[in-house]
This record gives structure tokens, C-alpha cells and sequence, in this order.
């Protein structure tokens, strides 16, 4: 079975044989990757992954709601906790994430909605032959970047936002002779 030449560790694998590139629609999932996308900022994304239950439960499983409200005395608890990534930048940014996430639900109905329309609704069907063809972004990515700053979201640079919309189906990035590139593209409405 072929697949994508970057997942080598095992859950690497189960990540990209599961969720990579699959369409996701519903606000909490989209808001946890794009924290999480955050979070991984100049680290692999192995290290987040092994990490991502430890933030679900630090994170109140990612109810923007609850992180919203945040105070001091969370962030230096979330500061001291071992299982995330504890980087005050990036934890308050999670903070500040959340109620500019809230304002765009608010604003737009959904952040689904919000989200989407930089890909036209629709995943973006890329056909690359190999890693070799990835890009870090494109001027989706960057005008996403742009508009979500502009919001007055936190690291969410275009290299980011491309890793996100790869994450959650808004473009899928398997390569043409992985499985998944296939499986993916019928999983799209």
C-alpha cells in the first residue's frame, strides 16, 4: 500500500491514514487545528500529536467558549503543565484565538463558513507526485493569513494557515500514488 512519504512514525501514520485531508465542517475540530497548527510552530508535527490529548484536556477540549474566559491564574497553570507546549506566547494566543474565533461565529453564522469560503467551499484537488512538489503556501493560504490577522488572530502566519487547510481537508495534499489521495477526494461533497 503506498502512501505519503512524511508520516514514518506510527502515529504519524495513523494520522494521515485517518484524518489528513478529510473535510472537516464542524467548528470545534476546525478551531482545534488551528490551535493546533499554531502550537507547532517551529516544531514537528509529531510533537504535537503526541501531545494532542494532553491538549484536549488542558484545553477544555477546545470550547473556545471556556478559553475565552481564561484568566491569569489559567495560564500560569496551563505555563506549569508538562503535557503541551508551554510557550507563553502560544498560550495566550490560544486565548486571544478564541474570542476572535467567537466573533467570526457570531459574525458569519458559523467559522465553517468563514473558513471555507477562502477555498471556494470546496477542497482544492492538488495532484503532486511527490513531497518534492509541496509548498508552504499559496495565495489562499496567504489571504487567509491576511484576514484572520486582520481579526485579530495569533500565529497564524500563511505557512500556518497552509498547514491547516492540509489538515482539515481544504486541500488535499496526498500525493497521487498514496491510497489516501483517492479515498480522500470521495470523501468530498
Amino acid at each position: 500500500m503506498n502512501r505519503c512519504a512524511w508520516p514514518t512514525k506510527e502515529l504519524d501514520i495513523i494520522y494521515h491514514d485517518t484524518e489528513w485531508g478529510v473535510p472537516v465542517h464542524d467548528d470545534r475540530v476546525l478551531f482545534e487545528f488551528l490551535i493546533l497548527e499554531g502550537a507547532q510552530a517551529g516544531l514537528s508535527w509529531s510533537t504535537i500529536l503526541n501531545k494532542r490529548e494532553n491538549y484536549r484536556r488542558a484545553f477544555d477540549k477546545f470550547d473556545a467558549r471556556k478559553i475565552a474566559r481564561y484568566d491569569a491564574e489559567k495560564v500560569k497553570a496551563l505555563l506549569a503543565d508538562v503535557g503541551i507546549v508551554r510557550n507563553r506566547l502560544k498560550i495566550a494566543s490560544t486565548v486571544l484565538n478564541a474570542k476572535a474565533f467567537l466573533k467570526v461565529q457570531k459574525e458569519f453564522g458559523s467559522f465553517d463558513k468563514y473558513i471555507w469560503g477562502f477555498a471556494d467551499g470546496k477542497p482544492i484537488q492538488n495532484r503532486r507526485k511527490s513531497i518534492k512538489e509541496f509548498v508552504a503556501r499559496t495565495p489562499e493560504s496567504d489571504a487567509m493569513s491576511k484576514d484572520l490577522l486582520k481579526r485579530g488572530f495569533k500565529f497564524v502566519g500563511s505557512t500556518i494557515c497552509y498547514a491547516f487547510m492540509q489538515a482539515v481537508g481544504m486541500v488535499n495534499d496526498h500525493t497521487v500514488d498514496c491510497f489516501r489521495h483517492t479515498e480522500v477526494q470521495r470523501k468530498t461533497p
